[in-house]
């Protein structure tokens, strides 16, 4: 693939250069078609039984960005407070919010008890907690499935070396507390990770939930987890995740289970990277190029502090060269070093890769940045955090949320 804003039309007829010269860089630009495109797919992965998409909402918390979801049909994972309060601003009700957090305090547990909040205990001593505030309430507990799968071992949630869930093993403890304390098991909550592109660690998990499911009566609900991947080295085409082939061998899954257990409870996913990732795009400006030691270093207003993936997880995230409004050819190739603008060594977006030789002036264009991108955006080097615009189904574009400035990080003190 030679460019994929290109193949997408992913500005929509805008000129890139005139959006970061209105809003300035770096800077988030979404697509509205796309965003809608892939929260559709996963509200659509199980049409057999009932079923609901819950779009993990950590991976992208604009308000704006969550209404789009609530009118694709996907109802909300939330990890915290401040993501239930987003939910709730931005129009969903309390039944379509599940809040699935780890290691919190009782005051954030109490919070969700007191807006009737669907929540799910990652532990024995979170189970008691919720017991002890909500006795005769109905919960939910996240199984640790003994498998996992992800790109990188900080994004597998699954397994017997991760934090996340209990063990099929404490089972009967989970009885216990239900019993002690009056507690309805509504449902079981799973996740093997982040990032796979083979299904079948994901069907094979599923598989594992289900018999695991067997040992609990009357289950309201059953979450698989999320996690489906999306192909970041698109520019050398990669295949996407597979999921019409996906669908057809989950479904033969779900009526073995349900066979079995006489009924089919919902059914629920927790897709977050998917529904978001290839809707936007980071563009930033190159500031200075140099030539060290035989290398070349190109280097960027996209620091650590707005993207810190690849600092983090080493991610790789697609760059094209934006140059005069226009996508330069991914011909004559040059290996160079694209780098942010944060006093530390680390701060490299891509090391060593093959690009179209970037000037000052450039724009570099870093593909797939919807998933964890702003969500994870810090202020170091009291950097204030970049603006996102939303291109529109129509063209149009709309500022969803504005550049932070100094001002607003002097009112903290």
């Amino acid at each position: 693939m030679n460019s994929f804003i290109e193949n997408v039309n992913f500005f929509e007829g805008n000129n890139p250069e005139e959006l970061a010269k209105t809003y300035g860089t770096p800077l988030y630009v979404y697509n509205e078609k796309i965003l809608r495109n892939r929260m559709d797919a996963v509200a659509k992965v199980i049409t057999k039984y009932p079923y609901t998409a819950n779009y993990s909402v950590k991976a992208n918390t604009n308000i704006h960005i969550l209404k789009l979801a609530l009118e694709e049909g996907n109802n909300c994972d939330a990890m915290s407070v401040g993501e239930i309060q987003m939910l709730l601003k931005a129009g969903f009700p309390k039944e379509r919010i599940f809040f699935v957090p780890n290691n919190v305090s009782e005051e954030e547990m109490q919070f969700a008890i007191d807006n009737g909040i669907m929540t799910s205990c990652d532990s024995l001593q979170q189970l008691e907690l919720y017991g002890s505030l909500n006795k005769g309430g109905k919960v939910a507990v996240r199984i640790n499935p003994g498998v996992g799968a992800g790109h990188h071992e900080k994004v597998i949630t699954g397994g017997k070396k991760t934090k996340f869930g209990i063990s099929e093993e404490f089972i009967p403890k989970i009885f216990e507390i239900a019993e002690k304390y009056n507690l309805t098991i509504a449902g079981i909550n799973q996740h093997i990770g982040s990032l796979f592109m083979d299904p079948q660690p994901y069907l094979d998990a599923v598989t594992n939930i289900l018999r695991i499911a067997l040992q609990f009566k009357d289950l309201e609900f059953i979450d698989f987890g999320g996690g489906y991947g999306i192909p970041y080295h698109k520019l050398d085409d990669e295949a996407v995740f597979p999921m019409e082939d996906f669908k057809k061998r989950l479904e033969p899954i779900l009526d073995d289970f349900v066979a079995k257990y006489g009924r089919a409870p919902l059914f629920k996913s927790e897709p977050g990277r998917f529904c978001v990732a290839e809707g936007s795009v980071i563009l930033g400006r190159v500031h200075a190029v140099k030539h060290n030691n035989g290398k070349t270093f190109a280097g960027t207003d996209i620091g650590m502090n707005v993207l810190v993936r690849p600092s983090m997880y080493d991610s790789w995230h697609d760059i094209e060269v934006i140059r005069e409004g226009k996508v330069v050819a991914r011909d004559n190739l040059m290996e160079q070093t694209v780098t942010g603008n944060i006093c530390e060594s680390g701060d490299i977006l891509a090391k060593d890769r093959p690009l179209p030789e970037m000037k000052r002036g450039d724009l570099a264009c870093v593909l797939d940045t919807g998933a964890y991108g702003w969500s994870m955006c810090s202020t170091y080097n009291s950097r204030p955090r970049p603006a996102e615009v939303l291109i529109c189904k129509d063209g149009s574009v709309k500022l969803i949320r504005r550049r932070e400035t100094i001002e607003d990080l002097m009112k903290l003190f």
